[in-house]
């Protein structure tokens, strides 16, 4: 088959199934840990909620620096040796995480763990160059959609498992070890999924449509930033991607902690709120997205995306009790016509032999997200439940994400106009 030549859709389709399955157990494996691991941070922290914030900063930091450095690399990589092999590592570094979380006897331990999977992480960027690889251009936001949804049902059922496999019950069964539970199962997870990746999982990108040479000096940040610059208004859309991505990192950072503080909140309210924003996700990403998309187009669904999440965290910021902060919810959900749309604008910018590279540059980006997120939100909600009395605001770090996506919108109105594909689907 030429590269011309577009890929029959029944072997897209499978391919694409495979993909989607991978990344929704991946996900559920992610998610349990959600409403558990910020309490671990904190039963190490000796109940100290600030300092556990605090903690939880370095924790983060660290994890996005590994991605920053690491993240171009593995797009590369997936670029020169297929998706395929890069996702097994993911899956293996991720594993390997969860068995630290449930055996570390001491926050030392946790860091190395944290440490590990930050220089492996790349199931999610290297999933989304696997759909580019079997997607046809003019569907790619509609599938991104789909990836999407995937990510949104491991919201769904992991906080869901992990708030219960911790929670008062199993505590009465198991005692302190209920708290290391969720990651014991997530580990398990994460293993059958590296051995379905390994035994099921076909490759995407075939041998001549791969990278010639691995260029080390072009799998760094720098390079991944001159890639973006050099291809138009790439560097622009990734701009408003890395927007989203700093704005998102808020509810990992402080949620868990937040939700507790402002609402009393435990680990099972928790997993149930996260059920109820995961569910309203899934409902956008499966049945509007694709809609949506064919009505107003990928730069529409951008614009209707990060408006949307720009009143969303408002709304959330000003919820003065839980109600409210449900009532939220379904606004909120607009969120996710942001990464459909912004996929499929960006896909169409570079050819096969390069959506790893986006990818990469892509996932650097996150990692600055996830250093820079975490020291904003986590030391501005710090700072904000320290001085509660004199200014009581503990939404700051929301309010300030709803600043950020708002800029995203405008940045968004200038250069999210769509243009041709780089290249047709091989």
């Amino acid at each position: 088959m030429s590269q011309s030549d577009p890929a029959p859709a029944a072997g897209r389709s499978a391919a694409f199934r495979f993909i989607f399955a991978c990344a929704l157990m991946n996900a559920v494996s992610f998610g349990i840990m959600i409403p558990v691991l910020p309490n671990l941070i904190k039963q190490f922290a000796g109940g100290d909620t600030a300092h556990a914030s605090e903690i939880n900063v370095v924790f983060s930091v660290t994890w996005g620096l590994m991605q920053f450095f690491c993240g171009p690399i593995l797009g590369m990589l997936s670029d020169r040796i297929g998706r395929r092999p890069v996702l097994l590592i993911s899956f293996f570094g991720l594993a390997v995480d969860f068995l630290f979380m449930t055996f570390a006897p001491t926050l030392a331990w946790l860091f190395i763990g944290r440490i590990i999977n930050g220089m492996t992480a790349a199931s999610f960027s290297t999933a989304n160059a696997y759909v580019a690889d079997v997607t046809p251009p003019e569907a790619r936001a509609k599938t991104f959609g789909m990836m999407g949804a995937a990510f949104s049902f491991g919201f769904l059922i992991g906080p869901v498992m992990g708030g219960f496999l911790a929670g008062s019950a199993m505590q009465h069964l198991l005692g302190n070890f209920a708290l290391r539970l969720p990651f014991l199962v997530a580990g398990i997870l994460t293993a059958i999924n590296w051995l379905y990746g390994y035994f099921i999982l076909p490759e995407s990108l075939p041998i001549e449509r791969r990278m010639t040479k691995f260029d080390w000096t072009r799998a760094n940040p720098v390079g991944s930033l001159g890639f973006l610059k050099a291809h138009g208004a790439l560097l622009g859309l990734a701009t408003t991607g890395f927007l989203f991505q700093l704005s998102h990192t808020v509810l990992p950072s402080i949620f868990v902690l937040y939700a507790g503080y402002r609402y009393h909140w435990g680990p099972d309210i928790v997993g149930l709120t996260l059920l109820l924003t995961g569910l309203l996700g899934i409902l956008v990403q499966t049945l509007l997205v694709g809609p949506v998309v064919a009505r107003i187009g990928e730069r529409g669904a951008l614009l209707l995306g990060t408006l949307g999440g720009a009143l969303g965290f408002a709304l959330y910021g000003f919820a003065p009790n839980g109600w409210a902060y449900v009532a939220s919810a379904p606004v909120f959900a607009l969120i996710n016509f942001t990464q459909p749309g912004l996929q499929g604008l960006m896909t169409r910018r570079v050819g096969p032999q390069e959506q790893g590279r986006l990818q990469g540059a892509n996932q650097s980006l996150q990692g600055i997200a996830s250093i820079t997120g975490p020291l904003v939100f986590g030391e501005s909600f710090a700072w904000a439940i320290r001085h509660d009395a004199v200014l009581h605001a503990p939404g700051l770090p929301i309010f300030i994400s709803a600043s950020l996506m708002l800029i995203a919108f405008f940045l968004a109105v200038k250069v999210g106009r769509p243009m041709a594909a780089a290249s047709t689907l091989a």
